[in-house]
């Protein structure tokens, strides 16, 4: 088939691999969002997905929107059989669905129908699944709701952050892409309509979202430091000031301090929290490089009885 691919982050660039690796298809060309500013200096830089397109010579096309005329004139005149997307960022409008012969096909990272939306391996990793997996479906008009070709699982250990874990999705899910343009092109392959059961909602993490509530079990709070690492960045407030936690472990021995309460040890620093102590591994104090919890607990001189959260 001749394919036009969607994407922009890092975490798309797999994909776009595997499809490019693949020889069965053409990828004629490539959607991504326009160049954004990045770094100190703010200067406009391309996105890894239009990088890597560049790399290989294909056209890239980043429309501000995808209803753009100029954009939609463009896909008409390529003719994509089917547009295989991974985490593109924009709402494709139904004039540009309608393009392709095979529509549009995206690979989302969960087992829909469960956690459909932006942030689908974080709300995993805070509600404490322990199976996740990559889907390609159908898109339609609504949020993550189409018809499904395949699926692919992959297991949530106990340590990983949702870098981690979306990092292997990503590896996962590109074959898992390819594969499923081989079927739609045979005619093997047959999108089957997601049951009504069993949906939820992966709504995007915000940084308020990701403040720590001391008062919650530590399972709650070692959730919240691995989903929202790397971002938005699970934090707290220490001394008027945000703390960034980055790695923190479950202490399920320790039940003496309150919700909050700091402990420091010569090479510990734990944390109270509504069930038992987290330890603090890394953190990042506000305007500071990320460091060993022990080396900043060093540096501030915490007293006995001083508490996170206030």
């Amino acid at each position: 088939m001749k394919l036009v691919f969607a994407g922009t982050p890092e975490v798309a660039v797999p994909a776009l691999d595997a499809l490019i690796a693949s020889g069965r298809h053409e990828v004629a060309a490539v959607v991504t969002r326009p160049d954004a500013p990045a770094g100190r200096g703010r200067r406009l830089v391309a996105s890894p997905v239009a990088e890597r397109a560049e790399q290989a010579g294909i056209e890239v096309l980043k429309p501000v929107k995808p209803r753009d005329e100029e954009f939609l004139a463009r896909l008409r005149e390529i003719g994509p059989d089917c547009c295989p997307v991974v985490a593109y960022g924009a709402l494709l409008p139904r004039v540009a669905l309608d393009i392709p012969a095979q529509g549009w096909v995206n690979l989302h990272f969960s087992l829909l129908p469960a956690w459909r939306g932006a942030a689908p391996v974080q709300h995993a990793i805070m509600a404490g699944d322990e199976i996740t997996g990559a889907t390609t479906f159908l898109i339609e008009e609504g949020l993550d709701s189409g018809p499904v070709y395949g699926t692919v699982t992959e297991e949530i250990r106990p340590t990983d952050t949702s870098g981690d874990l979306l990092t292997r999705l990503a590896f996962a899910g590109s074959g898992l892409l390819a594969a499923t343009m081989d079927g739609i092109e045979d005619g093997t392959l047959k999108a089957v309509p997601q049951p009504a059961d069993g949906i939820s909602t992966a709504s995007k993490i915000t940084v308020e979202n990701a403040h720590i509530d001391w008062a919650a079990p530590a399972l709650r709070v070692d959730r919240m430091v691995r989903g929202c690492t790397p971002a938005p960045g699970a934090w707290t407030v220490f001394r008027g000031e945000r703390l960034k936690l980055i790695q923190a472990a479950t202490v399920p021995d320790r039940t003496d301090l309150a919700p909050g309460e700091l402990s420091v040890a010569k090479n510990n620093v734990y944390a109270g929290t509504g069930s038992y102590a987290v330890e603090l591994l890394w953190v990042q104090a506000q305007g500071k490089k990320p460091m060993r919890a022990a080396d900043w607990a060093r540096g501030v001189r915490i007293p006995s009885g001083e508490r996170l959260g206030i």
